[in-house]
């Protein structure tokens, strides 16, 4: 009986030919080569994100945060807002199957977080089964592991999805009371560990405020987060 070839294979090897017949064109000047050439790479990095993390609005102090927010981690950084050259970057990686953005993203966010300790761990936000069998790859996954080598840190898959809802176009109330019950731990966390959560992209503040509350309630004593992006709910 001949067996089938799985999805993720078969977008793999897509994308793989289209990479040879159709180059990538940079998403900030449009030059052919990289998805991300290294004169826009080095001007997103060097404008620096000054605002809170947590709601994008007050201006924020050393650990990314305004005076007024007190979320559930401690620090935070954010590379970017989401438009223009990080629109399009995210956009190609989460809808268009342009797996190789990935690591154009993840080398924003290692060259945008400071030195960190070693026994730092990288947990990516999970994505829903859906979207992994949609894109073929989880996108914050990929992310992680490539941040990890370029950090010397360890990739941690504690945190897991507990529903499949999707937040894209649901209004504010939806996206915190679907946040709230998104995801759970599968492990007891050391309390001498520091956990940093990643994910691409901040609306709200709901889904790092929720998540980072599931490490906490893991036995976690300190969690930080990094976002590659900030956006306003439209």
């Amino acid at each position: 009986m001949q067996q089938r070839t799985p999805l993720n294979v078969k977008k793999t090897m897509i994308n793989t030919l289209f990479s040879l017949i159709a180059p990538h064109y940079c998403c900030g000047c449009g030059v052919t080569g990289p998805v991300l050439c290294e004169n826009c790479k080095y001007d997103i990095t060097t404008d620096t994100y000054e605002y809170c993390v947590a709601c994008g609005q007050g201006r924020a102090r050393l650990n990314g945060l305004c005076g007024g927010c007190k979320p559930s981690y401690v620090q935070a950084w954010c590379v970017a807002n989401r438009r223009d050259t990080i629109e399009r970057l995210i956009n190609l990686y989460k809808f268009e199957n342009g797996k190789s953005a990935g690591a154009a993203i993840a080398a924003l966010m290692h060259d945008s977080l400071p030195q960190l300790p070693s026994s730092v761990r990288i947990v990516p936000v999970p994505t829903i089964a859906t979207h992994i069998r949609q894109r073929g790859y989880d996108h914050m996954l990929l992310v992680a592991r490539q941040l990890s080598r370029s950090r010397g840190l360890v990739v941690d898959t504690c945190l897991q999805r507990a529903t499949s809802t999707r937040q894209r176009g649901a209004s504010a109330t939806d996206r915190k009371r679907q946040a709230k019950e998104a995801f759970t731990c599968r492990t007891v966390l050391d309390p001498d560990t520091t956990y940093l959560v990643i994910d691409d992209v901040v609306t709200t503040g709901s889904t790092l405020q929720y998540a980072a509350q599931t490490l906490l309630q893991a036995g976690a004593r300190n969690v930080w987060v990094a976002t590659l992006s900030r956006q306003p709910l439209d």
